[in-house]
């Protein structure tokens, strides 16, 4: 948090004014809906005259008051930055200096849009979030609905939120299931976003819409397909590749290789959803092949057990591995799995 100082007389007595930036932070989610919570404050800081603009608080008053006021809007303001909300009650426990009551909760990785805490569940899920912190690759390959792209996501944001990392890069392969891009409408962003559209979602679970926005203007996350990789060195980042049973070898080969000094990977797929034509083997077998015995590559595999979406879609899960079970001359010849 940066700040300005003017020192002045008033009525003969010298006060103070600084500019208190409010970074990393929606200024929206700070000031509250219809400015509820500046009003609020201000009200609790009647002899301070505050002014907000933009993301910049304008405050003068003595230098005492000031120093006080500006410890309890840091509080604020990383209050807002780790659970992406703040209440009126949350305002009155950091003024009064009481603990807020999120700080119970343990074992979080961050909080969503609406304060919620997202946090494993489940021990393979546990086990991705410790492989993370001890590992610079991990691939997390199992059934849908296991939460392993949502949970990747979340320790980005989490690396991100804490400047362990100075972006996030987010990937899929481009691969049609069943339909084919050239028919989509529009120009090529368009074609391709229906594709990256799981990952937009994840992210906007997790930051305000205004902020995510302007990250990802500032390309400090970015969402591309696997394509737009080609080339690059990805530096000081969490990179998530997901879907990547749709990858060649050559493809994933390609992306692996994009790793630069401080950067972490995570590769995500499900084996039994693979789009690619028959005659083309997965480059996600051929790579946890390959790489089963390297060191600080570590692998995840979830189960139909870990799923955490609705409970049919294990039941599904089910039906079609029992399928697979009775009729692999259909499996094999039709690709029903």
């Amino acid at each position: 948090m940066s700040k300005g100082f003017c020192i002045f007389a008033e009525n003969f007595l010298f006060v103070l004014e600084r500019h208190i930036i409010l970074e990393d932070i929606d200024p929206v989610v700070f000031y509250g809906v219809g400015n509820a919570h500046l009003q609020m404050i201000k009200a609790l800081y009647p002899k301070l005259r505050i002014v907000a603009r933009d993301n910049v608080l304008r405050v003068i008053g003595d230098e005492q008051m000031l120093d006080t006021f500006e410890k309890q809007v840091e509080q604020m303001r990383l209050h807002v930055l780790k659970y992406n909300n703040i209440t009126e009650q949350d305002i009155l426990d950091i003024i009064k200096g009481n603990p807020t009551e999120n700080d119970a909760v343990k074992d979080v990785v961050v909080y969503n849009i609406s304060g919620k805490p997202i946090k494993s569940r489940g021990a393979n899920q546990q086990r991705l979030v410790d492989m993370f912190e001890e590992n610079d690759m991990i691939f997390a390959v199992g059934p849908a609905g296991t939460g392993k792209t949502y949970l990747s996501i979340a320790l980005a944001v989490k690396y991100l939120k804490e400047k362990r990392a100075r972006k996030i890069i987010l990937s899929r392969p481009a691969v049609e299931a069943g339909e084919k891009l050239g028919f989509l409408p529009g120009d090529m962003k368009d074609k391709i976003d229906p594709y990256l559209q799981p990952l937009y979602d994840a992210m906007e679970d997790m930051m305000p819409t205004v902020k995510l926005q302007d990250l990802m203007e500032k390309h400090i996350i970015q969402i591309a397909p696997l394509a737009f990789m080609r080339g690059r060195t990805l530096s000081d980042a969490v990179v998530i590749l997901d879907e990547a049973q749709n990858t060649t070898a050559a493809q994933i080969k390609m992306f692996l290789t994009r790793m630069g000094w401080n950067t972490k990977m995570i590769i995500t797929g499900d084996m039994t959803q693979v789009d690619l034509p028959r005659d083309v083997k997965s480059g996600l077998r051929v790579a946890m092949h390959i790489l089963k015995d390297i060191e600080g590559i570590a692998f995840v595999e979830f189960n139909k057990k870990d799923i955490v979406r609705n409970k049919l879609v294990s039941r599904i899960v089910d039906a079609y591995e029992e399928y697979d079970r009775l009729h692999p001359e259909i499996t094999k010849k039709y690709g029903v799995s």
